[in-house]
């Protein structure tokens, strides 16, 4: 049988094809393959397997060419990065999350619970009103109250209607000189002595009236009379009156025996009732 090694070949021989080895370096930094180039000598290595290698030729850089110009039209031009496409925000979440029916469902409950606690807050601010009215109302009545329980306060006020003087005679003494028991409480002081109102009300007569000389009769707001008997002047003739106001002077007119101011109380324009008691009921002692 024939031998299958082929005989080594010393580079540049005329044969087409030639043995792969691993090539020495150039001597003079030429490049392979060409038969000007000169190669270092190879050492003969009779038990390798040699691989015929290709002629170097112009067929490979063909090849490489048109990978080129096939890069150069589309793999290069492909390679320049593109720009991002623009990405679109959408106006409202709610139209993305609408055509989720759960979210959707979440959405109406919310709107339900804010619509209740809307009515529920106008609940309570309306009851808040209507409790700042009735409370207002209330304070109103009261004060309306106490102002008429200080007008009736005031109105019930009552006075002595002399300041310097002595008790001389009594409500249902007799004497000789009175015809019926004694009517009135007699003041006894000096004539031009100031007499006063002994409470708000209305001078409602005012003039000589026989036994009782010069009387004024002030009619309080109850409809009690005070007569104010024997004055030796009117001052207050007509018209409403509060107390301490002066009305007139202590005199000695009509029945008596000396000055002295005769006071009398006559409830609803009745029957004369004792003064001390009168004034005691309300807080003052002769």
């Amino acid at each position: 049988m024939a031998s299958t090694h082929s005989p080594a070949h010393l580079p540049g021989s005329g044969s087409g094809t030639q043995l792969l080895d691993h090539p020495w370096p150039p001597a003079h930094g030429g490049g392979y393959g060409g038969p000007a180039d000169e190669q270092a000598p190879q050492p003969a290595d009779t038990n390798r397997h040699r691989m015929p290698r290709q002629t170097r030729g112009t067929a490979p850089l063909l090849g490489v060419t048109a990978v080129a110009a096939t890069l150069g039209a589309t793999g290069f031009a492909s390679a320049t990065p593109a720009a991002a496409p623009a990405i679109e925000t959408p106006d409202e979440a709610p139209v993305a999350l609408s055509a989720d029916p759960g979210l959707a469902l979440a959405a109406r409950i919310q709107q339900q619970a804010d619509s209740q606690r809307t009515a529920a807050d106008e609940t309570a601010r309306l009851q808040a009103a209507k409790e700042a009215e009735a409370k207002r109302a209330a304070q109103q009545v009261e004060a309306r109250l106490a102002a008429e329980a200080a007008e009736k306060a005031k109105l019930a006020a009552v006075n002595l209607p002399v300041r310097d003087y002595n008790l001389s005679a009594h409500y249902g003494q007799s004497a000789s000189y009175w015809a019926h028991l004694h009517t009135g409480l007699d003041f006894a002081a000096d004539t031009g002595t100031p007499v006063y109102a002994v409470g708000q009300g209305t001078i409602t007569s005012a003039g000589w009236s026989g036994s009782y000389g010069y009387r004024i009769v002030e009619t309080l707001p109850d409809g009690t009379e005070i007569w104010y008997c024997h004055l030796s002047s009117i001052i207050k003739g007509s018209g409403k009156v509060v107390p301490n106001q002066q009305i007139g002077k202590v005199g000695a007119t009509g029945n008596v025996t000396g000055p002295h101011l005769h006071l009398e109380v006559r409830p609803g324009g009745g029957a004369p009732v004792d003064p001390e008691t009168w004034f005691e009921q309300r807080g003052i002692t002769p």
